[in-house]
């Protein structure tokens, strides 16, 4: 058509143009129309399919059917248009038309598809309970980043397909990339250790963690901080880069918590009483509910007196429940050595 004609003339000639392809070409239409139809259902039974799959969100059989689900009508719609349009030779003007909705709805409804599968890899690498406790903000910012990229790349491939040069473009976006990770390179390094937090998974919500003399249960990870309550009440509150730059040990993965002991006793007893001081730390803490003995040996002969190392193990997470089997054994202790004669040493 002659871009310079009227636009209700360029219709009409389109119009004209049209209706005589549709004339001359009834039976490749119908065949191409069938066709269409059928592809149409059969995408929409794999979206039911994805759909059912997609509801099983701890399996990457859940993954896959949350991509088959992100399938829209109007893809469906343009993809049997464009097959149509295919078989049954279009004219130019409709054909390149076609073909440019064409392009637009694949580059979308790919990004869509990439997006389900990236964000459930993620949730599904994450674990399904993080969703609603501890990095859910991470993972709101994950699904915002990951969208806003996937639709810029969208973007610029569609300009690309229409001839519009986009290599400054890309360069613009390069250069404004770069500035803004030097600008806020704080909060993506803390934002990075957020996301190690949620995928190598070192503590969660409820542990009790202990990092260079510092011990609490874990309230809140953030995207850039963490809060642990202290043992002692307060709160701490520590940044993810610098909590994740020392040693941590997470003592909620420990199905038993190992006490270890010094008893420090006197020389002046007789030997048997040396003796029997195994079998009655082993008789004292195999009465403590959830205590297992594990050992308890003279260590040595110190100035002070003679050292025996006592341990064993308490089958509980918690600090309290700790303490409170800790109390126990050592309270039992002092009054059956008391019974027993055998003597701590103190100073004179």
């Amino acid at each position: 058509m002659n871009q310079e004609q009227p636009l209700d003339l360029q219709i009409s000639t389109l119009w004209s143009i049209v209706s005589g392809w549709i004339e001359d070409h009834t039976i490749r239409l119908t065949v191409a129309t069938l066709i269409g139809l059928a592809i149409v259902a059969i995408l929409y039974g794999i979206r039911k399919i994805g759909i059912k799959l997609g509801r099983d969100p701890n399996k990457w059989r859940g993954v896959i059917g949350r991509g088959l689900a992100s399938m829209h009508s109007w893809f469906m719609a343009v993809l049997a248009a464009q097959i149509i349009a295919t078989y049954a030779h279009a004219p130019p003007d409709l054909a390149s038309t076609i073909k440019f909705i064409f392009v637009i709805a694949t580059t979308f409804q790919v990004a869509l598809f990439l997006r389900e599968l990236i964000l459930g890899a993620v949730e599904l690498r994450a674990g399904h309970d993080d969703h609603h406790g501890s990095l859910s903000s991470a993972l709101g910012l994950i699904r915002l980043l990951v969208s806003i990229i996937l639709f810029v790349i969208s973007i610029i491939l569609i300009l690309s397909n229409v001839g519009v040069n986009v290599t400054g473009l890309i360069a613009g976006l390069g250069v404004g990339g770069i500035a803004i990770g030097l600008a806020a390179q704080g909060i993506f390094a803390d934002l990075f250790a957020a996301l190690a937090i949620l995928f190598d998974k070192p503590f969660r919500i409820g542990d009790t963690i202990r990092w260079e003399g510092n011990t609490g249960v874990v309230e809140a990870i953030g995207l850039k901080t963490t809060r642990v309550r202290a043992l002692t009440g307060e709160e701490i509150i520590i940044s993810n880069t610098n909590l994740l730059s020392k040693p941590v040990i997470n003592q909620a993965r420990n199905e038993r918590r190992r006490i270890i002991q010094t008893l420090t006793l006197k020389y002046d007893m007789p030997g048997e009483k040396f003796a029997s001081v195994q079998s009655i730390v082993r008789e004292i803490v195999e009465t403590v509910p959830n205590c297992h003995f594990v050992r308890c040996l003279m260590d040595g002969f110190t100035a002070n007196g003679i050292d025996f190392q006592m341990a064993y193990d308490v089958s509980n997470q918690q600090p309290e429940a700790v303490s409170i089997a800790k109390h126990a054994v050592n309270l039992g202790i002092i009054e059956r050595f008391s019974a027993e004669g055998i003597i701590f040493f103190h100073p004179a």
